[in-house]
């Protein structure tokens, strides 16, 4: 098919209208446009209007860009390059290595496009089907190990019906642009296939059997995966104003939780900080493998300060990645910062575009786009009986902490799990500062759901306490509502709350939540006969340290026990002391 050819006929920041010469254009493809030094600036079709005029968003900067400048369309939609050299790579949204581009250009320059997988490397490829085997979209035909991992080299999923393999490679050293099979249709049309190929950002992999998400993820984060856990497959918001710790909230995830890869989306953080995720990752220990947390982890970055455009690239990109590792048969978890301004970009572009706008000036699809993001996670049983999850969290940044704005609401209707940010919290340097009130989940907790809701209901009534102390005084309360409220306070202080620069409390293994717990549970059943204010504040304030303190020791320490035993015995010598008059 002919490729269409046009030309510039006008410029509106990121959004460009086009006047077609020649050929068909579709929505969704690539075009290039070419500018006065020779530079080819990469954009996507997003609107086509009647008359041969289009609009494409450009994912560079339009600076220079005049009329009358010359666009080449591609044919084909905007793309993924899927295989071995994925894992350990940091790009920006358009899947350009940014550390290959920083050697070209000191700025990175417009224009400038590198390989997304290295052509160089050599991976030792082991095949798993031979000639004469019959073979589909998504058959497995060999694997190579890339970092922890044996990656397995799929036929494209694009691939429809039965195709014979007609030849294949022996095993050995192969580049990924080298053919390593040949099949045959069944009409007789032969196809060289690679360990790579390409997948649009766009369309959704298929899943081949869909399930519920219903097991527990362990994140190492008490308040997760006690009260608001998020199952493999599942799906979280994270909203919060700024300074509420939703990065070291991010960093502690992608550390500890029980995923096997990580992706993280930076779609439109502030430079300083997208900066911090590049300079840390690679520094960071993996505690699970002793290595390099980058040998799971993939980061696409696109900052602030990028073209508008390339925030929406860098969200579908990401999670088509995250997608193509769970049909690996691995736990992939995506943690996109911030939806917010990916939305904020889409605003931009549509109040360009001229479209009737929605709440707060967001496009009036804005709920649609964000719920087929969100639907994109999930677990998948594959053919061959592995099962592998995509979970997506992603985080929000509404204005003034506004969790009733569009983009908060339209995310909060789109995923199982709510994790408010608290304003509060975080001024009072409790970490996590996520609201213990409004928070919520659906998906099943490492504890019992009965124990949940023991937990939800002494935090209820110790916020209600805390709001008659506010009112009236501790004189205004009786003995036996201070109680309950010290127990919540307890509660909150030594079990939900985290020191996420401790070795040992930055992170809690599932079997650790469960004695943990046993202990919290024991000590708030335990009656208490203490009469006066002070003394049951003396009370509570002996057991939080002694309880602070064993938080701090490893669960295979000597100690460990020790302390323990010493928390129960100051809980009953002390229940029963009465206050001297």
């Amino acid at each position: 098919m002919k490729k269409a050819k046009g030309k510039v006929a006008s410029v509106n920041e990121s959004l460009v209208g086009v006047k077609t010469t020649e050929g068909a254009v579709m929505n969704g493809e690539v075009a290039y446009i070419i500018i006065e030094n020779g530079k080819r600036l990469k954009s996507e079709v997003i609107d086509v209007k009647p008359g041969k005029m289009v609009y494409l968003q450009v994912f560079e900067d339009t600076s220079w860009m005049k009329v009358g400048d010359l666009v080449e369309f591609t044919g084909l939609p905007l793309a993924v390059k899927l295989g071995p050299g994925i894992l350990g790579a940091v790009t920006d949204g358009l899947q350009n290595p940014l550390y290959e581009l920083a050697k070209k250009e000191w700025f990175l320059e417009r224009g400038l496009e590198v390989e997304p997988l290295d052509t160089n490397v050599k991976w030792h490829f082991t095949p798993s089907v031979k000639k004469g085997d019959i073979v589909t979209g998504g058959s497995v035909l060999g694997s190579v190990p890339e970092k922890l991992f044996q990656h397995k080299i799929f036929v494209p999923f694009s691939l429809q019906g039965d195709y014979t393999v007609e030849d294949m490679v022996a095993e050995g050293d192969y580049t990924i642009d080298k053919d390593i099979t040949v099949v045959r249709d069944t009409n007789g049309v032969t196809l060289n296939l690679k360990m790579a190929f390409d997948w649009p950002v766009k369309k959704p992999m298929p899943f081949h059997e869909r399930s519920v998400p219903v097991e527990p993820m362990p994140t190492g984060i008490r308040v997760l995966d006690a009260l608001f856990p998020i199952a493999y497959g599942g799906t979280a918001c994270n909203p919060g104003p700024f300074g509420a710790g939703k990065t070291v909230l991010q960093h502690s995830l992608a550390r500890h939780s029980r995923a096997d890869v990580v992706i993280i989306a930076a779609c439109g953080e502030r430079a300083g900080e997208a900066v911090e995720v590049f300079k840390d990752f690679p520094e960071l220990i993996d505690p699970r493998t002793g290595k390099s947390l980058m040998d799971r982890t993939f980061i696409v970055g696109n900052t602030s300060s990028m073209p508008v455009a390339a925030r929406e690239a860098s969200v579908y990109m990401a999670t088509t990645v995250g997608e193509y590792y769970r049909k690996q048969g691995l736990d992939v978890l995506i943690l996109a910062d911030s939806t917010s301004r990916w939305a904020q970009a889409l605003r931009e572009t549509s109040g360009r575009k001229e479209e009737i706008p929605g709440p707060e000036a967001f496009p009036m699809y804005i709920s649609t786009l964000i719920s087929a993001f969100y639907d994109r996670a999930g677990v998948d049983i594959l053919a061959d009986g592995n099962i592998g999850s995509l979970s997506i969290i992603g985080t929000v940044s509404p204005a003034g902490g506004n969790f009733d704005e569009p983009v908060t609401q339209a995310t909060l209707l789109s995923t199982g799990a709510f994790w408010g940010l608290s304003r509060a919290l975080s001024d009072a340097r409790k970490y996590p500062a996520i609201d213990r009130i409004d928070s919520h989940s659906k998906y099943p907790s490492l504890l019992k759901e009965e124990e949940v809701s023991f937990l939800l209901e002494l935090l209820r009534d110790g916020k209600t306490i805390a709001s008659n102390i506010i009112l009236m005084g501790e004189k205004g309360i009786t003995d036996e509502a201070y109680i309950r409220y010290q127990k919540a306070e307890l509660l909150d202080a030594v079990f939900l709350q985290q020191n996420s620069f401790h070795d040992v409390d930055g992170v809690t293994p599932s079997d650790r939540l469960r004695l943990m717990f046993n202990v919290v549970k024991e000590i708030i059943d335990t009656p208490i006969a203490i009469k006066g204010k002070d003394a049951i504040r003396s009370h509570f304030n002996f057991i939080r340290q002694a309880y602070i303190d064993w938080n701090a020791i490893r669960i295979d320490d000597i100690g460990f026990e020790k302390q323990k035993s010493q928390i129960l015995n100051l809980v009953k010598k002390r229940a029963y002391v009465k206050e001297n008059v």
